[in-house]
Order: structure tokens, then sequence, then C-alpha cells
């Protein structure tokens, strides 16, 4: 079997040959990585081949995606594949394609190579390495030949990467275990859904609290106290020996936006399960008590209220937001009650400051950052502040034919022009940035000018001071236009969350671990929300995060991550626990 320890001390044309076939046909990868011998962990060897590919000549990158074969193309049909490519396409069943799937599959290698000039390339084991399905493949080749060639160009070769990635781990014989076990467990709740299709998992809903009991029975799985508090968070405690040892704790959301991803919160959740696992396994314990949340509710989808689970547990849970009221009609304490839980009891469950030692949370990134620079983890530096309104301007719906230009109060128009307003203010100031992800014309009609529209506004960045000014000068702005176009408007505050910064000490045991595994520390702004920006308020807090694919999309079905970078994720969280400086 083939080792680190004698992979760094082979000549330069056997450790060459050791490697055939990890790139296709292109040995100078495996030549020119030689010199950057020894590597410490098989992390550092992929980033290492991955860097030769990264920093070396367009015409050396395009020859090495010209090297792979089409899928399922003539070379698959005539058995002239390499021995990797064969099995990698035969693990998705490409070899079994029916003659309609031959045909489609056809069809799109032909365009795809008129458009970009290379094979289509995709990793066809997959995120977990076990193979994708043939339809999963045509879906993603259909939706990738939409791409420009830039774009395409850089996610082809992310693919060779990770194609490297997998047949590295055949050849070491190594298996992502904690990885593989947190995707396992993300495909089971991501079955469990409000509707039929897609995954919604609202607040206290029959999915979501199918989701908490079994969350919770994993967390005693593993070797866990485990229970459901008074407003839904699931809470696992990996006890110390010592009883009054003080309280690290972990974890993060478990609910999920409308038509949302299987990985969003839900990693930093699972990942320390898996974690406590190993070690309960192993007989070790800490020497502090690890306590594990599941967060109920962050995403704020059913009541409109963001963060109901970690603000009950930092003691800044508002009362007054049990009389909030669903779609349905459904109070909030209603709600609570349905689900067995007493909400007079919130308040009990909120943590003292002075018995924790932080909160650390893993996380998707939910962008394209660690994606573009070909990062498993980054290191969280802070969690932008957020201001966001909902605005309702009124003008006067008239005639479309008979009314002049001049003299319309269009309330389209003028969203129109605050949208544009918002792009040009959040532009060019780093860390600000400014949306407009709502936009309505309440019954408009084809041939009417809109006398209504709403919109909402979400401002955030990492520095409070920024934000607010972006936030005053934004107002302003929708006040002149509207007084210009002789429009009412109307705002409500919905958010108005502070910046949180992340606690040097905390991001720098995270930075060592993760050069530990062999992967340089990057850190990066948290440009989402999280629990540990509510956390925050009573104790230290660190964030880890983990790489997106395809294209870093997240609240989406195409959310995805790789067991292979949940694996690192784990090592990188074990290894920070077991240093943590207390």
């Amino acid at each position: 079997m083939t080792t680190l320890a004698s992979l760094n001390t082979l000549t330069d044309s056997a450790f060459v040959a050791a490697l055939d076939g990890i790139y296709e046909h292109s040995p100078w990868i495996a030549q020119r990585a030689a010199a950057r011998r020894p590597f410490a962990t098989l992390a550092a060897l992929k980033l290492a081949l991955q860097d030769v590919v990264n920093t070396s000549s367009e015409a050396e990158r395009l020859g090495l995606l010209r090297a792979h074969p089409e899928l399922a193309g003539k070379a698959a049909i005539a058995g002239e594949l390499t021995q990797e490519s064969t099995s990698e396409q035969a693990a998705s069943g490409l070899n079994l394609c029916s003659a309609g799937e031959y045909a489609r599959l056809h069809a799109l290698n032909a365009e795809y190579n008129d458009k970009f000039g290379f094979p289509f390339i995709l990793a066809v084991k997959g995120p977990t390495g076990r193979g994708l399905t043939r339809t999963s493949i045509i879906e993603t080749f259909a939706r990738r030949l939409k791409n420009t060639r830039p774009d395409e160009f850089a996610e082809a070769l992310r693919q060779v990467h990770r194609i490297a990635e997998i047949r590295l781990n055949a050849l070491f014989d190594v298996a992502p275990q904690l990885g593989a076990q947190v995707m396992d467990w993300c495909e089971t709740i991501g079955a469990w859904s409000d509707p039929d299709t897609g995954l919604t998992c609202a607040y206290l809903t029959p999915a979501h609290r199918r989701t908490a009991a079994q969350i919770m029975q994993w967390m005693a799985d593993a070797g866990m106290e485990a229970h459901i508090d008074a407003v839904g968070n699931v809470v696992g405690r990996y006890a110390a020996h010592d009883p009054d040892a003080k309280t690290l704790m972990t974890g993060s959301h478990y609910d999920t936006v409308r038509n949302g991803g299987k990985y969003d919160g839900r990693l930093g959740i699972l990942l320390p399960i898996a974690i406590v696992a190993h070690l309960h396994a192993r007989g070790e314990r800490l020497p502090f008590h690890l306590d594990v949340v599941g967060f109920a509710e962050e995403e704020g989808v059913r009541f409109r209220s963001t963060f109901l689970g970690s603000s009950a547990i930092t003691g800044q849970f508002d009362p007054a937001l049990l009389d909030a009221l669903d779609a349905d009609g459904i109070a909030l304490r209603d709600a609570i009650r349905a689900a067995g839980q007493e909400p007079g009891a919130i308040a009990s469950i909120a943590r003292k400051p002075e018995d924790l030692l932080g909160f650390v949370e893993v996380h998707i990134e939910q962008g394209p950052v660690l994606l573009e620079r070909g990062l498993p983890v980054g290191v969280v530096t802070a969690i932008a502040g957020s201001s966001r309104y909902l605005v309702e301007l009124t003008g006067v719906a008239s005639h479309a034919g008979t009314t002049p230009m001049g003299m319309r109060r269009d309330a389209a128009a003028a969203a129109a022009e605050i949208v544009l307003l918002v792009e040009e203010r959040c532009s060019g100031v780093p860390s600000l940035v400014g949306t407009v992800g709502q936009l309505e014309v309440p019954g408009g009609s084809v041939n009417v000018i809109p006398g209504a529209c709403k919109l909402s506004l979400d401002i955030r960045a990492a520095i409070d001071a920024v934000r607010l000014a972006a936030v005053d000068d934004i107002l302003a702005g929708i006040s002149a236009i509207c007084a210009r176009r002789g429009i009412e408007e109307k705002l409500w505050k919905i958010v108005e969350a502070d910046a949180a910064p992340c606690a040097p000490r905390l991001m720098d045991a995270l930075g060592a671990a993760v050069e530990r595994a062999g992967v340089p520390r990057f850190d990066l702004l948290s440009g989402a929300g999280h629990d540990a920006m509510q956390m925050a308020q009573i104790t230290e807090v660190a964030m880890l995060f983990t790489r997106c694919g395809n294209g870093g999309i997240s609240h989406n079905p195409l959310e995805t991550m790789t067991a292979d970078d949940a694996e690192l994720a784990g090592q990188v969280l074990l290894d920070f626990l077991r240093s943590y400086p207390a």
C-alpha cells in the first residue's frame, strides 16, 4: 500500500510513476510536484498537485482538460478509457445507458465541445465518492452548458481536482469516515420536508419535529445526554469527568429556508455529533463539557423572526414573539405547546456566561471564496451586521395608454430607482453589500401603471459604522426619490443585528489546527448571519467555514459539499477541541 512516508522518499521518477493516472494523461503535474516534498498530510499533497495545475500556463491547463474522455462517448463505447476512467464511469452506470440516454449524452457532448472547446468533465463519483445517478449527471451537464467559457473553464478544472482527490483516496486506501457519516445523515433528514418536493423545514412543523427527534437520537447513540428544550433546541452534552468543569458549546441550526439545501446549518450540528461518537468509541473525554446544540430556528421562515433558538440560549428571547402568528393564524406559543414544550419555561434555558468557555460553529461558506481559492476550509474573522427593511410604496394606478409619462406616479418606477440606488451605494466599499431580494407589484396588470409596490432592503457589513452610514444614505435617497415622483413611502425595520467579530485567540487556535491538517490558513468574512452572532452576546465565538460546490450556491437545492471537505473540517474541529486554549 502506498503511504505518504514512502512517497516522500521515492526518487522523482518513482514518485511520478506512483502517481500515474491521478491526473489523466498528465505526468507533468506529478513531475513538478515532486520538488515540493515532503508532504506532511494527504491534504497537503492534494493542494500541491492542485497548485501545480493552477500555476501552469493556460495552454497546459487546456491540454489537461482535453486529455479527459467524453462521458459515455466513443472512447467509452470502444473500451479505450484508462482503467480509472472506466471504473468511475461504471460507478455511475454510464456503461448501462439506455439508447435514449446515450443519444442525449452524445448531443450534449457535441454541443458542449462546440461551445467551450474541451470535453465536459464531471467527477461522476460525486460528493460522497460513491457515484452520481445518470439522471443527475445529465441534469448537471445541461445546467453547466449555460455557463460562460471562463466560468466553465474554472469549473472543469475543479472537477479535475475532485477526480484526482478521489483517485488519491483510493491509492492511499483512505476513506472520509466522519465526512461520509455526516453526508449520510444529511441525506436522511434532508428527505423530510414540509411540502412533498424540495427541502423546507420550518419551525415546529411535522418535518421539523421529526428532524429534532432524529438529531436527539443520534446524539444519544454517540454517547451524549440529549434532550429537546422549551424552544425546540436539541441539546446534547458530552460530559467531562469533572462535573464542575466549564462548558464549550458548538452547533448550528436545523431549520431551513423554503426549498433550501441539505447542509446549511446542519453540517454544524452533525459534524460535532460524529466527532463525539469517535471520542466515545475511544473512551476519550475532554477536559470540559462539550454541548452540541441544534438550534431550532434561525431562518425566520414561519414566524418571520430569526434566531429564536439561539436567542433563548443567550437569554435574549422576546416574550412578545409568543403572540406572533404564522400564515395559518397559529400563534407561536400554541405551536410550542403543540410540540410538547412549555413557553413559560423558555427563560430558564438561558446560559450563564461564567459557565462557558466559548462557542465554535462549523458552517458551509454559502459563497464562492473558498471554492475559487481551491481551499477546503477557512477561518472566519467576523460575521457581518445586518439591517433589513420592508418598504411599501404607494403611487396612483392609472391607464397605461392615456397617462403621459410626465404625469405618472409610478410606484414600480420608483422601486426600480431604489434598486439602482442600493447597488450604487454599496458598490466599491469593502465588506458592504446591499440587496433588494423581494420586489412585488401587488395586483399588477399589463395595461395599468403600478399604483403600489413592495420591496425589501438588506444591508450588511463587517463594520457597523459602515453599514449604518449606508443605511442612512439609502433611506434618505428613498425619501428623495419618492418626493420627486409623488410617491408615499412606509418602512418597517425587521432586523437590526450588530456585526460579531470572532475572538482572535480562538481564530488562532482554529488556524493552527487548519495548518496542522496540511492546509494553509485563510481568513474570510461571513456575509451571512449565523447563530454565533447571538452567542457572541454571552461568550467568545469562532467559526470554521467549509467550501461549497456548484459555484458556492446556498439556500438552494443545488447546495453541495464533499465528504472529503467535511472530513477535513472534522479533523480540524477535533484537533481544536483536543488543544483548546483554555
